[in-house]
């Protein structure tokens, strides 16, 4: 059984001294091994890489599984909604965002923004993992902020945020031939002949993510 914690255990954690950047891995809880929560198999897989595949842990706070990794001088903050995609802005305000309690005030999402400070980030160190339907599978994309581009999960985290600064890694699912399909198709699991491909775009997405931020970990400031 997963375990359950809160991040009160990491009070000393708060104060990391180095850079701190939040990754998430967007997606639908409880619904693993779909395209549209390729966002979260991105995030395992960086978690595996770095060496904390098992220390993954729940927090209620901010309704999610939480796992502290070190990249170099940096630390990632890796986080799995337990959320569905279209309120997973939810679980990322909640987890990393510093804000003004006065902005709090008609927020679309419903949520208290001003108690979401867990980790103390601001939108433009959050990294946003997700699926994208406007391109094929085994093709990847890195967007620093704009628009959600039609995501439920992307437009969800920039109205919790109230900022649409996220750096996103944008992972290509293809598009189904006809509109009517496209439900099924987000949220059908990848068929064999895409599973051969899937282990060789996870280790892509994973180093193109990681280049991105130990870059910006080196450099004078924390702007994209």
């Amino acid at each position: 059984m997963r375990r359950s914690w809160s991040l009160r255990q990491y009070v000393p954690e708060a104060r990391f001294p180095g850079k701190r950047w939040l990754v998430v891995g967007l997606g639908n809880h409880g619904m693993p091994g779909t395209r549209h929560s390729v966002g979260m198999a991105v995030l395992e897989q960086i978690a595996r890489r770095l060496g904390v595949a098992e220390s993954w842990a729940r927090d209620s706070r901010c309704a999610a599984d939480l796992a502290l990794a070190p990249l170099g001088d940096a630390q990632l903050v890796l986080l799995r909604p337990r959320r569905l995609m279209n309120i997973n802005g939810r679980s990322v305000a909640q987890a990393g965002v510093v804000c003004n309690p006065i902005e709090q005030i008609g927020n679309n999402e419903g949520v208290s923004l001003y108690q979401a400070e867990l980790f103390g980030m601001t939108a433009e160190e959050i990294y946003l993992v997700h699926d994208e339907l406007d391109k094929p599978l085994g093709k990847l994309a890195l967007k620093l902020g704009g628009s959600a581009r039609g995501h439920n999960g992307v437009r969800s985290c920039i109205s919790c945020l109230n900022s649409s600064a996220m750096p996103r890694l944008r992972v290509g699912i293809g598009r189904p031939t006809h509109p009517s399909m496209v439900q099924a198709h987000v949220l059908g699991c990848f068929s064999p002949e895409e599973q051969a491909l899937l282990s060789l775009l996870l280790d892509q997405a994973t180093d193109l993510l990681l280049d991105h931020i130990r870059a910006r970990s080196q450099g004078p400031s924390s702007g994209v």
